[in-house]
C-alpha cells in the first residue's frame, strides 16, 4: 500500500491525527517534511482537510472522498444494523458546500452517457410518432411497476401492464396497490405532455408531483411536520418543516445551476430520497423528477425495470448513512444503458 493510501486508511481509522501522530501510525521511512508535503498534496486533490493551524493542525479524511470511496456492498451489509458506523443525522453541507462544487460523475462516466444518448437519439430518429409512443408507453408500464415494486406493491408486470391497459384489476390484490401505479402512470402522462412545467425546479413543484403520486392514498399532501422513520436504517431524516423547505429549496436550487442533465436526474434521484420530504412517497417522487429532468431535455427516461429492489435500498441506504454516491452511481447509469439498449 502506498503512503498516500496508507495515511488515509489511518485517518479513517482514527478520526482525525496530527502529522507527527499520522507519520507514527503508518508504516513509512519518509521524514515529517516529505510527509507533510503529501498531506498538502491530497489536501489539494481534496481527499483530505485540515483543521486548526500551526502544531494545533490536524488532517481527517475529506467529504468529497467519502463521497466516491468505493465501499463493498456485502461486506458492508453484513454488519447489523446497530453495528454499523454511520452518520445518523441529516448533512445539509454536502448539499450547499460540497456538491454544487463538484461534478458527481467522472470524465469517462459522463462519455459513456454521452454516447448512450447519441444512440439513444439515433434510435428514436427512425421511428414514426405512434412507433415511438408505443415505445414511451412500454417504458412508462415497466417504470410505474417497477417503482411501485421497489415499495413493496405486489402486481406483477403482466399484471400491471392489464391494469394500465384494460383498467384490469388482479385478483387478490388491494385497491391501494392499483391506486400506486395508476397515479405512476398518471403523473408520467402529465410529464410527457407538459415536459417543461418542473423547470426550473422549485418546491411547489416537486410537491405538485407527489400529490399526483399520492392521490387516493393514505398519505399526507404537501411537506411533513413530524418525524418520519426509515427501516433498515438508524439514519434520522430531519423533522422540522421549515428546515425540510430549507433543504429541498437547496435541492432545487444547485439541480437548476448544474449543467449536466444526466448529473441534475442522478442529484433529484438521490437527495430528494435522502431528504425524505414527505410522510411517504419520497422515492417514487425523487424517481418521477428524474425521469422528468432527462423527457424535459430530451434524453431517454430510465424505468428501472432490472434492478433488484434489494439492491436499490441498498445503494440508496449507503448514501443516507455515509454519505457515498458511488454505488447508487452504478444503479443510475446500468439502467440508463439498459433504457437506451431495450426500448426505442
Amino acid at each position: 500500500m502506498n503512503i498516500e493510501n496508507q495515511i488515509i486508511q489511518y485517518l479513517k481509522q482514527n478520526k482525525e491525527g496530527s502529522s507527527t501522530n499520522i507519520l507514527e501510525g503508518i508504516d513509512s521511512d519518509k521524514s515529517l517534511a516529505t510527509l507533510k508535503r503529501i498531506l498538502t498534496s491530497l489536501i489539494n486533490e481534496k481527499l483530505i482537510k485540515s483543521v486548526g493551524k500551526g502544531k494545533a493542525t490536524k488532517y481527517r479524511v475529506s467529504q468529497y472522498y467519502k463521497l466516491f470511496e468505493e465501499i463493498d456492498i456485502e461486506s458492508y451489509y453484513s454488519k447489523e444494523i446497530d453495528e454499523r458506523e454511520i452518520k445518523e443525522n441529516f448533512n445539509l453541507s454536502i448539499i450547499q458546500d460540497l456538491l454544487p462544487e463538484i461534478d458527481l460523475l467522472t470524465q469517462s462516466e459522463n462519455l459513456n452517457l454521452e454516447e448512450l444518448q447519441i444512440e439513444y437519439s439515433k434510435n428514436i430518429s427512425k421511428l414514426s410518432k405512434n412507433e415511438y409512443n408505443k415505445e414511451l408507453e412500454r417504458l412508462a408500464i415497466d417504470l410505474s411497476w417497477k417503482s411501485s415494486q421497489i415499495e413493496g406493491n405486489t402486481y406483477s408486470l403482466l399484471e400491471t401492464e392489464r391494469l394500465i391497459k384494460e383498467k384490469e384489476v388482479a385478483q387478490g390484490k388491494s385497491k391501494e396497490e392499483a391506486t400506486m401505479l395508476l397515479n405512476h402512470k398518471e403523473v408520467l402522462d402529465f410529464i410527457i405532455e407538459n415536459p417543461d412545467y418542473l423547470f426550473p425546479l422549485s418546491l411547489s413543484k416537486i410537491e405538485d408531483i407527489h400529490s399526483i403520486l399520492i392521490k387516493d392514498l393514505k398519505i399526507d399532501r404537501n411537506i411533513r411536520k413530524r418525524r418520519v422513520g426509515i427501516s433498515g436504517t438508524n439514519y434520522k431524516p430531519l423533522d422540522n418543516e421549515f428546515q425540510i423547505k430549507e433543504a429541498l429549496i437547496s435541492v432545487c436550487n444547485l439541480i437548476n445551476k448544474k449543467d449536466d442533465v444526466f448529473e441534475q436526474a442522478l442529484l433529484a434521484l438521490i437527495l430528494i430520497s435522502y431528504i425524505q420530504p414527505f410522510s411517504d412517497g419520497n422515492k417514487r417522487t425523487a424517481r418521477i423528477i428524474s425521469n422528468a429532468i432527462l423527457i424535459n431535455q430530451n434524453h431517454c427516461p430510465i424505468s428501472f425495470r432490472t434492478v433488484d429492489s434489494i439492491d436499490y435500498k441498498k445503494a440508496m441506504l449507503l448514501f443516507y448513512e455515509q454519505n457515498n454516491v458511488t454505488a447508487f452511481k452504478r444503479v443510475f447509469i446500468e439502467q440508463l444503458e439498459f433504457a437506451v439498449k431495450t426500448y426505442f
